[in-house]
């Protein structure tokens, strides 16, 4: 099944607006556009902060557009999409795109009350250290400091 949106013409900067008033919509109290170190110009992320009871949380959504490539590129091979799917401009706006559905389908979510903004995002959560949490499990092999399921079995036996 081809990619969703792998059609898309929308510009990747209109998408990634329309994310940013998703979160503005959302009470982030402050959002920046991440831009290549390159210079190209090419938005490669989001930043933002949101005001919480347990103060004001940095949030970082990176977008992934070189794998978004390589797929339909698979895609083009398999003779699922057109070649006009393919390369790295359409990348860019398949994969912001795609990011623009996750995140409306997290804040439908967020309107149902049945989660914070902070627990939808909590990957991407920046820690102490400038990377987000998701890095840094992966960085310590998802080593956390939380007891073993069957701590406490002892006691009760």
């Amino acid at each position: 099944m081809p990619l969703l949106d792998y059609s898309t013409k929308i510009p990747a900067e209109k998408t990634a607006g329309q994310i940013v008033s998703l979160l503005a919509q959302k009470r982030a109290i402050a959002i920046m556009m991440e831009y290549s170190p390159t210079g190209t110009g090419e938005i490669v992320g989001l930043k933002w902060r949101v005001r919480t009871p347990h103060g004001d949380l940095p949030f970082s959504l990176p977008v992934n557009a070189e794998a978004v490539e390589k797929v339909l590129e698979k895609q083009y091979q398999a003779r699922q999409v057109p070649r006009s799917a393919t390369g790295p401009d359409q990348a860019r706006r398949v994969a912001w795109r795609i990011l623009l559905e996750w995140v409306q389908a997290q804040m439908a979510l967020l309107d149902t009350e049945m989660v914070s903004l902070d627990q939808l995002f909590l990957p991407y959560l920046v820690t102490g250290h400038g990377e987000t949490l998701y890095d840094h499990m992966l960085t310590t092999r998802f080593q956390l400091a939380l007891p073993s399921p069957n701590a406490g079995a002892e006691s009760r036996t």
